[in-house]
């Protein structure tokens, strides 16, 4: 009798253990597919979601999620289903690049909110936005009076594009009419103490002018820094760490 309980346990145990491997397997199967499918969509999937968009990520979750406790699911029908939806996504995203027609009804299109200063109700109501969201949304495009705004134009992915009228617009260089310069992009060349060696072969310099110039400003080891940045034509920028561990800004 005690060696039945005995191998009862024993059972019990190794099934314990192997439904733990299991769901770490699917886990990690189900994090690679999904990481993989990103990188392959492009990361407008991110940084531009329109609701079809969002509620393909939920699916893709629930895929996953479903798939790490169900017992008769293993990794091939999990990879499967994630291919299959995957693909499915991905066809569209064809479809809509080559044929620019299909946007709009695929996608959606973006619709003028305001214009000429006027709002427009129809489209408001289209978009189930009322005045008040409508005032968020262009606040958080600086414009903190309805009167400030000329066009306003709700985007497909949730955002406002705003254009304000000519009395509320900042200044550029032109009206001032102060001289153009070349205008030069940043390159970091020290992160939390490491030298990043790729963006110094970008810009065409060497750890040793780098060493060089960290010298020149008192430190001795790219460590005693947790930034460095190089633009064209300016000293280089540094951040230090302090004595005390902290940022010196």
């Amino acid at each position: 009798m005690d060696r039945l309980l005995q191998g009862n346990q024993l059972k019990d145990d190794d099934k314990f253990m192997t439904d733990y491997i299991r769901i770490a397997v699917e886990l990690l199967v189900g994090f690679i597919a999904l990481f993989t499918l990103t990188q392959l969509l492009g990361k407008t999937q991110i940084t531009q979601i329109t609701p079809f968009d969002f509620i393909s990520a939920l699916v893709l979750g629930e895929l996953v999620g479903n798939g790490l406790y169900d017992n008769e699911i293993g990794v091939p029908k999990l990879l499967f289903a994630v291919l299959i939806w995957g693909s499915l996504i991905y066809l569209l995203e064809i479809i809509t690049q080559k044929w620019g027609r299909t946007r709009a009804w695929m996608e959606g299109r973006p619709s003028i909110v305001i214009h000429k200063g006027n709002i427009n109700r129809k489209e408001l109501k289209k978009a189930k936005l009322d005045i008040d969201q409508l005032r968020h949304l262009l606040r958080s495009k600086g414009a903190f009076s309805l009167q400030e705004v000329e066009y306003a134009i709700l985007e497909t992915d949730g955002t406002v594009s705003v254009l304000k009228k000519h009395s509320y617009e900042i200044p550029i260089n032109q009206d001032l009419n102060i001289a153009p310069r070349k205008i030069t992009l940043s390159t970091p060349l020290i992160t939390d103490g490491r030298i990043l060696s790729d963006n110094l072969k970008e810009i065409n310099l060497s750890e040793q002018w780098l060493l060089s110039e960290l010298k020149k400003l008192g430190y001795h080891s790219p460590k005693d820094l947790i930034f460095a940045e190089w633009d064209e034509g300016k000293p280089l920028y540094v951040i230090p760490y302090l004595d005390n561990g902290s940022i010196n800004n």
